[in-house]
């Protein structure tokens, strides 16, 4: 099973909002998901991110990979740079 952190959409028509899940990355972009790891609003200025860092760190981790919008989230939040930190110690 390839499992991916991406986002999943939410919200009404012209207001999105996004929770940032862990998914098979065979099922649908709104459907199951095996964990939520945080919500992504655009809509207030600045845009409002929250991310588990200890559970997005996990997943990563074990081998999840994150979609191109996701790793710029993790990226913006500070997670992305703390994983490369720990996959070059681990070298």
């Amino acid at each position: 099973m390839a499992v991916r952190i991406r986002l999943s959409r939410h919200g009404r028509k012209k207001a999105p909002f996004y929770r940032l899940v862990v998914a098979d990355s065979h099922s649908p972009r709104d459907g199951r998901f095996i964990e939520l790891l945080g919500t992504y609003d655009p809509m207030v200025d600045p845009a409002r991110i929250t991310v588990d860092e200890e559970r997005a760190l996990h997943w990563l981790s074990v081998g999840a990979s994150a979609s191109d919008t996701a790793r710029g989230l993790l990226k913006k939040s500070g997670v992305w740079e703390k994983f490369e930190a720990g996959r070059k110690k681990a070298k």
